[in-house]
C-alpha cells in the first residue's frame, strides 16, 4: 500500500488541531474520512502515528517524526505548483500570507492597500492564527509568507526584521495601580499584570520582559485580545505591556488608562517576514519584506 499526499496532510491537519473533529473541519472532509486515512497510512507505514483519547489525538513519538517529514515533503509539493504558476511573473497569481493576531489588525490595513498598489496582480489570501499554527503551515507549504515576532527559530525559513515595536506600560489613569513607579518592566508586580491568553507570542515576550517574574503568582486570566485588555486596564482590573503598533491605531481614552515608556532600553519586539528557503516567491517576499518596512505605524505624541 502506498501512502498519498492526502493522508500526509490529514495528518499534519491532526497534528495542528489535536482532535479529529477539528481536524476533519481544517481539512474540509468528514471525520470518519480523515479517521479512516490516518489508519491506513499507521498501516502503510507499519507503525503507531496517534494515540486516540476521548479528550482528542496526540502524536506518537514515531508520529512526531512522520509529520516534519510529511511537512516537507508538501511544502515541496506545493513549491512546485507554485512555481509552475509563477515561472513568467511572481507578481501575477496568488499570495497566501499567515499573521499573528498582535500584528494582523494593526498593520494589514496599511500593508494590503500597499500591496494592491504594488502589486495589481496579485491576490492575496489572510491566515490569521497564532504563531505556532503559523509556523506549522509555512512547513506544510500551506501559507507562502509569514508576518510575526521574530525569531520562529526555524533554519528552513528566511527571516527578515523590518521594524521593531516598544512595549509600553498602560495603567489606570486613577486609582492605586496608576500610583507605582515602574520604570522597567521588571518592577511591575506580579499579581497586578494583564496577559493574552497561552499560545499567543505576545504573552510570552510580555513575561519576558518582567524577567525574574514568578508565572505561578499570576492571578488574572488571560484573554485573547489586546482590546480586551485595554478595558480591563481601564476598568481598574490590573496593569499591562502594550505594543506601539496596536496603540498607533487605537483610540484611548486618557481619563481613564495611563501610558508609560520603560526607561531604556525599551522592552520590545521584533517584528518581520519569514518564508521557506525552498520558495518560488522568495524574490517577490523580498520586496514584500523592503514595502511593509516603509509601513511602521507610529503612535504620536506618546509620554517620553
Amino acid at each position: 500500500m502506498r501512502i498519498t499526499l492526502r493522508q500526509l496532510r490529514y495528518l499534519d491537519a491532526l497534528a495542528i488541531e489535536g482532535h479529529f473533529g477539528r481536524a476533519a473541519e481544517r481539512a474540509a472532509v468528514s471525520q470518519p474520512a480523515l479517521s479512516a486515512q490516518i489508519r491506513e497510512l499507521e498501516e502503510a507505514l507499519g507503525c503507531q502515528l496517534i494515540e486516540r483519547a476521548a479528550s482528542g489525538a496526540r502524536l506518537t513519538p514515531a508520529g512526531q517524526d512522520i509529520v516534519g517529514r510529511g511537512r516537507r515533503i508538501l511544502a515541496e509539493v506545493e513549491d512546485l505548483e507554485t512555481f509552475a504558476h509563477a515561472a513568467a511573473d511572481p507578481t501575477v497569481g496568488s499570495l497566501r500570507l499567515g499573521i499573528i493576531p498582535s500584528i494582523g489588525p494593526y498593520l494589514l490595513p496599511r500593508l494590503l492597500p500597499a500591496l494592491s498598489e504594488s502589486f495589481p496582480a496579485l491576490k492575496v489570501g489572510v491566515r490569521e492564527t497564532v504563531t505556532a499554527g503559523l509556523v506549522g503551515e509555512l512547513q506544510a507549504g500551506a501559507i507562502d509568507l509569514v508576518i510575526a515576532s521574530l525569531p520562529l527559530g526555524d533554519p528552513s525559513f528566511v527571516e527578515v526584521p523590518v521594524f521593531t515595536d516598544s512595549f509600553l506600560l498602560a495603567t489606570p489613569a486613577t486609582g492605586l495601580l496608576s500610583l507605582g513607579a515602574f520604570d522597567r518592566a521588571a518592577d511591575i508586580p506580579t499579581e497586578a499584570l494583564l496577559l493574552l491568553e497561552d499560545g499567543h507570542c505576545l504573552r510570552d515576550q510580555t513575561l519576558a520582559s518582567c524577567g525574574a517574574l514568578d508565572a505561578r503568582r499570576l492571578t488574572r486570566a488571560g484573554v485573547t485580545s489586546l482590546a480586551t485588555i485595554l478595558q480591563l486596564v481601564a476598568a481598574g482590573q490590573g496593569i499591562t505591556l502594550l505594543p506601539e503598533l496596536f496603540l498607533a491605531s487605537t483610540p484611548l481614552d486618557a481619563s481613564r488608562v495611563r501610558l508609560r515608556r520603560f526607561s531604556a532600553p525599551e522592552p520590545h519586539r521584533s517584528i518581520g517576514l519569514a518564508w521557506r528557503r525552498s520558495s518560488p516567491l522568495s524574490s517577490l517576499c523580498e520586496r514584500i519584506a523592503g514595502l511593509t518596512a516603509e509601513l511602521k505605524p507610529t503612535a504620536g505624541a506618546l509620554p517620553a
